[in-house]
């Protein structure tokens, strides 16, 4: 699609370009299917407008308003003069002959590059040649600007607020009703703190927004033990953040994202087991996960889908691990292995491969590790969820495995972004890691 995000300006396509996508175009991978979808249309382009190619093919013929150049392909040998450093035969090369044939023969014009390929780019300025990354693909710019779904609320905030201040008391909730220049910067469903020694704290979350005014709910307190979450309670402000997200029947998609040991999975599955096995508000917990293997892939694995996924499920074995020995106290052993068959029966692992076309209803779905999803995976994953259905994806976009994904462009990145302020989904960035002093400190050091 990347054809008509140009809006104004003109295309060049030169004709090594057509002779690599045609390279590409068989098999039954991503790329492929790609290949195919562009030389369609391409097709289509040349057949709508009809006319003659050497004026350029207007780009807007099919249907894309907003791209208004024309598209022009390389319909004659361009005369090259690349330095004899660089090899002939190479399709980069090549393409950067054409820049400059270009930029030589229509002076009056900016020639500028596209292109995705880094090496690319510093070869094209090496040679004094205009280029630029394709930017269109990325949800921000700066990893930095993610929303982070929580908002510290600034130290005057209560007397500003004195006089305009309207609160009620709804089962063990306080509403707030604030106004005010702080309330341009809520979302739905954001959090809200207040903390400033002497002064009585305030944890909340937005629940609506209307002109000048936002009502704030108090959150209930997970950290806790009589609200502990199948014996897990919350360790710091952030988890107890999460724990209100995944814990609220109204909300249908959390996201969570947090380095190593902020306790995603974790929380994630105890407020899972809670909801399935004494809430009973779902039928099972179903898990999935980008399978990309930090180190080298292990080859086929046998057995079944659920034991294929075994391996990359080490995670959750951990996590159930703790969760189980926490739970059967005085059972004894016997007690500890009924409540173990419990719960694996349960939790499903499904792999992603095999999710087009099937729904979801009433399960507790996670997917982790969802920083190695692109946006379109993310949209297969999420469209399964039918009534009654709450999905969690949590993720780490500091580590991003897969190789064409980076921190602006991964699926999770998106999702945080596209749902931001949908009253039945939520977000929130974990911030200090609970694993151990030691898990902490190669955090910071390595």
């Amino acid at each position: 699609m990347s054809l008509f995000r140009f809006e104004e300006h003109d295309i060049f396509l030169p004709m090594i370009v057509l002779e690599e996508l045609d390279g590409h175009k068989k098999g039954m991978t991503e790329v492929a299917r790609n290949g195919r979808q562009t030389s369609r249309t391409l097709d289509a382009l040349a057949a709508q407008t009809g006319g003659d190619m050497t004026k350029g093919l207007k780009l807007s013929a099919t249907g894309n308003a907003s791209a208004r150049g024309l598209l022009f392909f390389q319909t004659e040998p361009l005369d090259t003069q690349l330095p004899t450093s660089l090899p002939q035969g190479k399709a980069d090369n090549q393409i950067l002959g054409v820049v400059q044939a270009l930029r030589d023969k229509h002076p009056q014009r900016e020639v500028i590059l596209v292109s995705k390929d880094i090496n690319m780019r510093v070869k094209a300025r090496a040679l004094g040649l205009a280029a630029d990354d394709y930017q269109n693909d990325k949800t921000l710019d700066d990893g930095e600007l993610l929303y982070s779904g929580a908002l510290a609320l600034p130290q005057d905030f209560w007397t500003r607020q004195s006089k305009t201040i309207e609160s009620w008391q709804s089962g063990s909730h306080t509403f707030y009703r604030v106004s005010g220049p702080a309330v341009t910067q809520f979302h739905i469903n954001q959090f809200v703190y207040f903390e400033a020694p002497g002064e009585p704290s305030l944890y909340a979350r937005v629940t609506e927004i209307r002109d000048k005014t936002a009502v704030l709910k108090t959150l209930k307190d997970y950290t806790h033990l009589k609200n502990a979450v199948w014996g897990v309670t919350s360790r710091n402000r952030e988890q107890n953040f999460a724990l209100n997200l995944l814990m609220d029947p109204e909300i249908d998609f959390v996201t969570l994202a947090g380095t190593a040991g902020t306790g995603k999975t974790l929380m994630a599955l105890a407020s899972g087991l809670t909801q399935v096995l004494d809430d009973r508000r779902y039928t099972e917990i179903i898990m999935t996960r980008a399978t990309v293997s930090v180190g080298e892939d292990i080859g086929f694995l046998p057995g079944t889908e659920e034991e294929k996924m075994g391996p990359w499920m080490g995670a959750l074995d951990d996590n159930l691990e703790f969760l189980a020995k926490g739970d059967a106290g005085g059972a004894g052993e016997w007690g500890r292995a009924a409540t173990n068959e419990l719960i694996r029966s349960r939790i499903k692992v499904k792999s992603m491969n095999f999710m087009r076309g099937r729904t979801f209803m009433n399960k507790y779905v996670i997917i982790d590790e969802a920083q190695n999803l692109t946006p379109k995976q993310m949209k297969t994953l999420i469209t399964r969820a039918g009534p009654g259905t709450k999905i969690i994806c949590m993720g780490n976009l500091a580590q991003i495995d897969t190789p064409y994904l980076t921190e602006g462009s991964s699926g999770l990145t998106y999702a945080v972004d596209r749902f931001k302020g949908w009253p039945h989904g939520g977000h929130i960035t974990l911030a200090r890691g609970e694993r151990s002093r030691l898990a902490d400190f190669a955090s910071e050091v390595l």
